[in-house]
């Protein structure tokens, strides 16, 4: 007897509807074909195993199992639960005549229980696409896979709940959220807030620059200058996500099986790799591509804490994501593309020794050490980089001053003011939201520039010997300065603040 049944693969942040066609007929043996990887291969052994304990078995017959399209390579233990259906219906143990509407997923464990799988909520929105009537799945995923509505998603605790819905009509339960309600959960940051930040005046109003236009920023200090702890509370005062965006984000953390029990994300991700990662790990990769820390940060931030420790390849392998605001991983039988639309927040120490010209600093470095320790960051890196800032040690008086400071709420509030102009202004653009992202074309129509602002950039970019690729940085920066003022044009004092803001091009730290 022959029945199909229905699972998915995951490729990049997209899933495509896999055809499990299960024959069993007369003679003896099991034959898995369709490119299946080893742990779909293993997967007999589970199956046999959960049937058994479930008052079930695979029957002695010639059993042929064929995943289509069979020229696509699947991987993953997530078709357990797939395979088991398809032959129990196949060998007529249950009935089948309904199995085809839904599409299922789930790893078996040997008792008959369900394991979590990845990538739940690109399956569900493919299965709604292709018209499944429900997708029946394992229940820690069931709310990652209820964002899409007008799907029927059971979560489900064993394949024996599967059976019974199947062969004997018993129910299973529906899984739903509302979305609105999910989404507008638990969008403030209660453990991180800028009034704890003492003094760093300066300093915070460089973040709030920076989350206003969506620019990357450095922070250069010694060490307890407070650089940590003021990029962890950068995602405090960045805007609200959109539906759109949160959709995207728990797309990506679902493909790595970083979302249970969740729903939908609301919250723009912090990512904080150790030094020691490797260029696979930042931006993706391995033998089945798995998006990287560049892709997890899409629409957050990605911290970068002590930047000249990372292997220079690493960092270099960023510059092009930087810039695309994408990714793609090659591999010799396909092509995924990862979105990496993320905030670059690195802070770094001036020296080996964390001082640089400090007569009363413990350790000292000279000018020489401490170029050849900037040495490992090269130039492309930091020209992409739109604000270099230097951060000062507190001083004592500010550091026991019991006054509070302005909150993340309040500055949060400035910021969504300046995103909503930059909505306003680009709306016309698809992929442009915010200033970081204008190309050429669009900050020669965004950031016009009267004569008196030409000379005063002209004069800087001569003085620092500024690149090209500089000279735009300082006009976005200039184009957010204006937008969180609320003025339409560019002035003096936005193109004097904005230069300000390229600490690493001026003269004493690379020469």
């Amino acid at each position: 007897m022959l029945v199909k049944v229905y699972g998915s693969a995951v490729f990049g942040v997209e899933a495509q509807t896999i055809s499990v066609e299960v024959n069993v007929d007369q003679g003896i043996g099991y034959h898995l074909v369709g490119l299946p990887d080893n742990a779909i291969k293993e997967s007999n052994y589970r199956i046999a195993a959960a049937l058994q304990n479930n008052g079930y078995r695979i029957p002695g017959k010639k059993i042929t199992i064929n995943m289509a399209p069979a020229d696509l390579r699947k991987e993953g233990s997530a078709y357990d639960l797939t395979l088991a259906i398809g032959i129990l219906s196949a060998s007529g143990q249950m009935k089948s005549e309904h199995v085809d509407r839904y599409l299922i997923m789930g790893e078996l464990s040997l008792d008959g229980k369900l394991q979590p799988i990845k990538g739940a909520l690109p399956i569900a929105l493919q299965a709604k696409k292709d018209g499944f009537t429900g997708f029946i799945l394992p229940k820690v995923n069931a709310m990652e896979a209820a964002v899409v509505d007008k799907l029927d998603v059971h979560g489900v605790e064993s394949i024996e709940e599967v059976i019974h819905f199947f062969d004997l009509g018993k129910p299973l339960p529906k899984t739903a959220i509302d979305l609105k309600e999910q989404f507008y959960k638990n969008q403030d940051f209660p453990d991180f807030d800028f009034m704890d930040v003492k003094g760093q005046e300066s300093i915070k109003r460089c973040m709030e620059i920076a989350a206003a236009g969506g620019h990357n920023i450095i922070l250069i200090g010694p060490p307890g200058s407070g650089k940590t702890m003021l990029a962890k509370r950068l995602p405090s005062i960045l805007p609200p996500m959109t539906l759109q965006e949160a959709l995207e984000t728990t797309k990506i953390h679902s493909v790595v099986g970083k979302v249970k029990n969740v729903g939908l994300m609301n919250q723009r991700p912090f990512r904080n790799p150790h030094h020691t990662i490797s260029s696979a790990a930042l931006v993706g990769g391995g033998s089945y591509p798995q998006p990287g820390e560049i892709s997890l940060s899409h629409n957050g931030v990605l911290f970068l804490d002590e930047l000249p420790e990372f292997e220079r390849r690493v960092l270099e392998v960023m510059r092009q994501p930087m810039e695309d605001r994408e990714v793609t991983i090659a591999r010799a039988r396909f092509t995924v593309t990862y979105p990496s639309s993320f905030m670059l927040v690195a802070s770094m120490n001036p020296s080996p020794s964390g001082y640089f010209n400090d007569p009363d600093a413990p350790v000292t470095s000279s000018p020489m050490e401490m170029q050849r320790y900037l040495g490992k960051i090269s130039g492309p890196l930091l020209d992409r980089i739109d604000i270099h800032i230097e951060v000062s040690p507190v001083p004592f008086d500010k550091l026991s001053n019991e006054s509070k400071g302005e909150t993340s709420a309040e500055i949060r509030q400035r910021v969504v003011m300046a995103r909503f102009i930059q909505t306003e202004r680009f709306a016309s653009f698809g992929h442009v939201h915010y200033n970081a992202q204008m190309n050429t074309k669009q900050i020669r129509k965004f950031c016009v520039l009267g004569e008196s602002q030409k000379t005063l950039l002209k004069g800087a970019m001569e003085r620092l010997n500024l690149s090209a690729r500089a000279y735009d940085r300082i006009l976005k920066v200039a184009r957010s300065i204006a937008d969180l003022a609320n003025e339409t044009e560019i002035n003096e004092s936005h193109i004097s603040e904005a230069i300000q803001y390229r600490s690493l091009d001026r003269e004493g730290w690379l020469g």
